[in-house]
């Protein structure tokens, strides 16, 4: 199997877990850790049915990654996620030292891979991951615009109620 099958293979995995955070009520983003072609980890956002804040499908991902293989030190893996990684999830990305990142849709809001930062390129930190862009792009995309449609629908139902 190649690269880009493989890619959308474990895209499809990540979108399931954005599917289920959508229906618990969370930003629908997944996310799926893969080390020697197999899923070591698979997470969705959680931060409401958690309230914490760090709570994003990667960090989640990443921590139980590393439970997988008895290791923080992630070489080798590669991070299949929905939505473009924010600056905490690059960053913990950078620090775990995933080998590549794979994300469907930009995040033009708080992206920190090529959006508006690149901090898994960026020369100056200590680790670097290759990138690929684009994987299920339109699928992830319209489970967010759905996602942030309704939650603006249900504010002027409530809007209008009151």
């Amino acid at each position: 199997m190649d690269a880009r099958s493989d890619d959308e293979r474990f895209m499809d995995e990540a979108l399931e877990e954005a599917r289920q955070a959508r229906a618990a009520g969370e930003v629908p983003v997944g996310s799926v850790i893969v080390h020697d072609g197999k899923i070591i980890a698979r997470r969705r956002n959680e931060r409401e049915a958690i309230q914490d804040p760090t709570a994003h499908a990667e960090l989640l991902a990443l921590r139980d990654a590393a439970k997988a293989l008895g290791t923080w030190r992630l070489s080798g893996a590669t991070c299949y996620v929905t939505l473009e990684p924010c600056p905490m999830c690059a960053g913990a990305l950078v620090n775990a030292r995933v080998d590549r990142v794979v994300f469907a849709t930009d995040d033009p809001k708080a992206g920190a891979t090529s959006t508006l930062y690149t901090i898994g390129s960026d020369a100056r930190l200590n680790h670097r991951f290759a990138l690929s862009t684009g994987v299920r792009k339109e699928e992830a995309s319209q489970l967010l615009k759905a996602f942030f449609a309704q939650i603006r629908l249900s504010k002027r139902e409530a809007k209008g109620s009151a």
